[in-house]
């Protein structure tokens, strides 16, 4: 058997957290499919494209050979059964993100009876971090070099200092 999970999420931009539960699936899974989704109820900071190469630049940088990343436009679970997945990651920072993603492992269960969740908590030293928080840090000028992977620093904060509001 060889184990391939799906890892789904906006990733605006990816953060050390995301990139925790990365490394954490990427040491359990044969492979992993990090899926940038486009979900019509969020409004992203980065296009599509930039979050799949954000992504990518990341995982080329941590040498992560069993790691490959996608965009879908659609349900997760359609995803999941074209891509013959066995897992659907899903990283967990506090109780507050268990509810919500607790009704979507159902919700993906009845809509395909393979499809198992499996969730991945965060380290300490990331539960409080998000997308939002980071985008906010550096629209104001701080420094995010704690909480977005080095590699993709200088594209996050050129692109949050442009959009900054006056």
């Amino acid at each position: 058997m060889n184990p391939y999970a799906v890892y789904p999420g906006s990733f605006d931009p990816i953060t050390n957290g995301h990139l925790e539960i990365i490394r954490k699936a990427a040491k359990i899974f044969d492979e992993v499919y990090v899926l940038v989704s486009v979900n019509p109820n969020k409004h992203p900071t980065f296009t599509v494209e930039e979050r799949v190469k954000m992504i990518k630049d990341v995982c080329e940088e941590e040498e992560f050979w069993n790691v490959k990343v996608f965009s879908h436009n659609g349900l997760i679970i359609d995803f999941f059964k074209t891509h013959e997945c066995d897992v659907i990651i899903k990283g967990l920072r506090a109780v507050t993100d268990f509810e919500a993603e607790f009704q979507m492992a159902h919700i993906n269960k009845n809509l395909c009876s393979k499809a198992e969740t499996m969730f991945l908590c965060a380290d300490s030293d990331t539960t409080y971090l998000s997308s939002s928080i980071v985008k906010q840090i550096a629209q104001f000028g701080g420094d995010i070099r704690s909480y977005v992977p080095e590699c993709i620093r200088n594209f996050v904060e050129k692109r949050l200092s442009n959009n900054k509001e006056d």
